[in-house]
């Protein structure tokens, strides 16, 4: 927006400018510098009864809602009582039943609410979630969820995401806070990679160093170690076929015996959700 403090005099005359409305003119030659000008912050209301918010608009369109967030509440107030409070909650059992014209929607609708609190849980941005919400939808369009588990595609999609974004979450992770177990998550990933030819590739084990660094509580010194020999095993291809987040945990437990630090493999093993032989095998392959 422009406004005296961006310019101070005309380009023109070099005279004094002046906000008149929308437009910025020079007082002196009457040059129009700007116009057009657009305030794009909320708008207000000015109503003397109302104590919360102001503003008029509402919340931004997202993806993670099956209407875009467009549709309306009936919200709740302990200020009502008896006779009128009971109106209002039929009001808005039945607005909520509205809301829902179909069973495509409304499995949807639990979907996307599961997507929600897995995403939530496991402290992943709203990228990954809008994300797995679109691949969601993507999957029921393609008619995959006929005779599956709703739940699974949700945690499916949240993986998939996952896997494509290059955001280090292993499967274990995703099945202890999902509502699907293991076997369905699985199948339903299946599908998804099979049906959608998903762009999945192996995450690098350097994502994980620093996750995995916290829960271990190791130094700062064995974690960069750590970095190091996860970017020369990438390198030297000692990675291909193996499960990174098993790399990324070997790599921290090999720094942690090269600094005498003290940590076992059955620690390492456990952060990285893979056996200790796991970590044993790479282990033997990074010191070789």
């Amino acid at each position: 927006m422009m406004s005296t403090t961006t310019r101070q005099h005309c380009p023109e005359c070099d005279g004094r400018l002046r906000n008149a409305r929308a437009e910025t003119v020079c007082s002196e030659c009457g040059l129009v510098v700007s116009e057009g000008e657009l305030d794009r912050g909320p708008e207000w209301r000015s109503f003397a009864n109302d104590e919360t918010n102001p503003e008029r608009c509402g919340a931004p369109l997202t993806r993670s809602r099956h209407d875009r967030g467009l549709s309306t509440e009936i919200g709740r107030s302990t200020r009502l009582k008896g006779r009128k409070r009971r109106q209002v909650a039929r009001m808005r059992k039945q607005h909520n039943r509205a809301r829902i014209s179909s069973k495509r929607e409304r499995n949807q609708v639990y979907g996307f609410t599961e997507i929600r609190r897995l995403t939530g849980q496991l402290e992943l941005p709203e990228t990954v979630r809008d994300r797995a919400c679109v691949l969601f939808e993507s999957a029921q369009e393609a008619d995959l969820l006929q005779g599956r588990c709703i739940e699974g595609f949700a945690a499916a999609a949240v993986y998939a995401v996952c896997r494509t974004a290059s955001v280090s979450r292993t499967l274990d992770e995703i099945v202890a806070v999902a509502s699907a177990d293991d076997a369905e998550l699985k199948v339903a990933y299946g599908a998804l990679n099979r049906e959608l030819e998903l762009p999945t590739g192996p995450i690098d084990p350097t994502e994980y160093l620093a996750r995995f660094a916290s829960k271990l509580d190791v130094p700062i010194d064995v974690e960069r170690a750590a970095r190091q020999l996860a970017t020369d095993a990438h390198e030297s291809g000692l990675v291909t076929g193996r499960n990174p987040s098993g790399v990324a945990a070997a790599c921290l437990y090999t720094a942690a015996r090269e600094a005498n630090y003290d940590l076992t493999q059955a620690a390492a093993a456990d952060v990285a959700g893979v056996s200790a032989v796991t970590i044993r095998n790479t282990f033997q392959d990074l010191r070789s």
